[in-house]
């Protein structure tokens, strides 16, 4: 039982009301824990503390948070392998993910620590003789952070890392379906010696939650990571207030292997990217563009790379894809794979549930698919991979480009200018070009078109908890 998974000015707590929220294991489908979660009392206290702890931490020195962000980390980094066992449990993924993930997170903690004393304003040359023009970046406020369950820790601690940067204090829902990992980290904060407030964390119906929170006029910014139709719904009651928001919603990523190409590298990339974390991964390509000279031997190769994974419980140490995060994620991939073959596709491998206990499936890979086809529209979040020949690197971007989403894109060529061409073409926030360069701290990660916008990391990340203020004065 998590019976006080809260965390309210300070203080660790269970939710006013008597409401739960059921933790399963998905590598068995049991129940694991019962989570208490927060009414609305417990909301009007978050906010409360929220605007008492902005006012103390905002005062703070860059270097003072600084300090307190990297001693953070560095309880973090203890921890690692505690946080990557509860990922494990309530997420699904192999350890040796779950450990990648963990071990990743001190990382972003410590680059926004480092990016939030360099958060410089500037003075502009005045017009005026005696005059001065200075631009100042002060914290935006307190931030509502609403974070998904697939990635438990590196979603929840870019957001948390960035709002504490720029000087705000925030309250965050994490997921109710991985809770555990989520409340380590916020205690690893708590402990460092972020002050009462800085940090809540609270966990209840999610609709019930962001709609209370992101009309409290405490609440100055919102930022979503999840599907595309709820983050359009919470776009749009930001708005409403005329609130700032960070969007990083779903993709539907295209993955081009040209005729130039080193195919059995772009095969083993492919291989790793689609069926990491069960294909439940944002930036997870699902849309195989390949050119025709190379399409046999492409298809072939990843094929037998998917047979070939080992799939189980991540806490097995052959485990190399774990299982989907609940039934729901079963029906839908049959789902996407019935109507590809009624379209035409051809089913290469995979397409079932494995067992009868857990939520496993077969890593599963389609070939010869038809545009008119499900998969090849809607964003299947799962272990399912399109294949599709395409006669020429044109063909390969335009299709790629035909779709609203533009989170991620990755392109293979050994040729320099086609690689400027993706560059260049493929609509998306994030192109990677011959390897898998995507999601360090220190590089943007977000997307264009339906997609999102606004960036999670790199330089960029810090923008949207900051406003700008100008002054101009004469004299004293």
């Amino acid at each position: 039982m998590l019976s006080k998974p809260l965390l309210i000015d300070g203080t660790w707590r269970a939710g006013s009301g008597s409401r739960t929220a059921a933790v399963k294991n998905p590598a068995t489908g049991q129940i694991i824990a019962e989570l208490s979660i927060c009414e609305r009392a417990d909301l009007d206290d978050a906010l409360a503390a929220a605007q008492k702890g902005f006012e103390i931490w905002r005062k703070m020195t860059a270097l003072e948070r600084c300090r307190i962000m990297l001693r953070a980390a560095g309880l973090v980094r203890e921890r690692a392998e505690t946080i990557a066992q509860h990922m494990v449990r309530e997420q699904g993924k192999p350890l040796a993910e779950a450990r990648g993930e963990a071990n990743a997170a001190p990382e972003h903690i410590e680059w926004h620590a480092e990016e939030g004393r360099r958060a410089y304003g500037r003075v502009i040359p005045a017009r005026i003789p005696g005059a001065r023009q200075i631009v100042i970046k002060e914290p935006v406020g307190p931030v509502a952070a609403f974070s998904p369950w697939n990635f438990p820790i590196n979603q929840l601690v870019r957001k948390i890392s960035a709002a504490l940067a720029a000087g705000c204090s925030i309250i965050a829902k994490p997921p109710e379906e991985t809770p555990s990992a989520c409340i380590e980290l916020a205690k690893a904060f708590q402990e460092a010696g972020v002050p009462n407030g800085v940090i809540n964390i609270v966990f209840g119906v999610p609709a019930e939650v962001s709609d209370y929170l992101i009309a409290s006029p405490i609440i100055r910014k919102i930022t979503f990571t999840g599907s595309v139709p709820v983050g359009k719904s919470l776009a749009a009651q930001a708005a409403s207030h005329m609130k700032r928001s960070t969007m990083e919603l779903g993709g539907h990523a295209p993955y081009i292997v040209a005729a130039d190409a080193d195919v059995a590298s772009a095969i083993k990339l492919g291989v790793m990217l689609k069926y990491r974390n069960a294909g439940q991964v944002c930036a997870s390509p699902t849309r195989f563009y390949i050119e025709d000279s190379v399409y046999d031997s492409f298809r072939d190769g990843f094929i037998s790379g998917a047979k070939a994974l080992k799939v189980g419980d991540g806490l097995a140490a052959a485990t190399q894809m774990g299982p989907l995060a609940n039934s729901r994620r079963l029906d839908a991939m049959e789902s996407f794979v019935e109507d590809a073959v009624a379209a035409g596709a051809k089913l290469e491998c995979g397409g079932r549930r494995i067992g009868n206990a857990g939520f496993f499936f077969e890593p599963t890979v389609l070939s010869d698919v038809p545009e008119t086809a499900r998969i090849m529209n809607d964003e299947p979040f799962g272990p399912v991979a399109a294949l599709v020949r395409v006669g020429s690197v044109d063909e390969a971007i335009e299709r790629s480009n035909r779709l609203p989403f533009g989170l991620a894109a990755f392109a293979f060529t050994r040729s320099l200018a086609t690689a400027d061409r993706f560059a260049i073409e493929l609509e998306a926030g994030m192109v990677s070009i011959n390897h898998f360069g995507i999601a360090a701290a220190e590089t943007p990660f977000g997307g264009i078109k339906e997609s999102g916008y606004g960036s999670e990391g790199g330089a960029e990340s810090l923008d949207a908890y900051l406003t700008v203020k100008f002054v101009s004065h004469i004299g004293a």
